[in-house]
């Protein structure tokens, strides 16, 4: 991903780490600026038919008002939640779902997000995680 678009919400600091955990095929990834969880971004298997409404309400740091391109992406101010398109697991009956939360981050652009979102989504699209 372009640096440009994800550096406006992350804070300056001393330093920076990033920590991956799995969990049943999903996977977090959690950054941490100066021991504080600034992002959380998420590639989860969500069963096939729901939607990105469905799979952020139950993680949402706040309400999610927003979206586009006919509900693929939702988004606020610091986070927003992709599907991506094409990605299904035939066998466990599941899509593929992101997430991205900054929960720690004081800079606050629901335009700049719904790119970020945009621009992660098609990232996980042509990642291993998809084929």
């Amino acid at each position: 991903m372009n640096s440009d678009e994800i550096s406006p919400f992350l804070p300056a600091g001393e330093s920076i780490s990033a920590q991956k955990e799995d969990h049943l095929g999903s996977e977090i990834c959690k950054v941490v600026v100066n021991r504080e969880l600034v992002l959380t971004a998420t590639q989860a298997w969500v069963a096939k038919g729901k939607t990105t409404a469905y799979f952020a309400s139950g993680q949402t740091l706040e309400k999610i008002s927003l979206s586009s391109d006919s509900g693929q992406y939702r988004f606020s101010g610091n986070e927003g939640f992709g599907k991506v398109e094409g990605c299904v697991n035939s066998k466990r009956g599941q899509e593929l779902y992101t997430a991205l939360q900054f929960q720690g981050s004081k800079h606050n652009d629901a335009d700049a997000m719904r790119h970020l979102i945009a621009a992660y989504t098609e990232e996980v699209e042509s990642s291993p995680m998809c084929r």
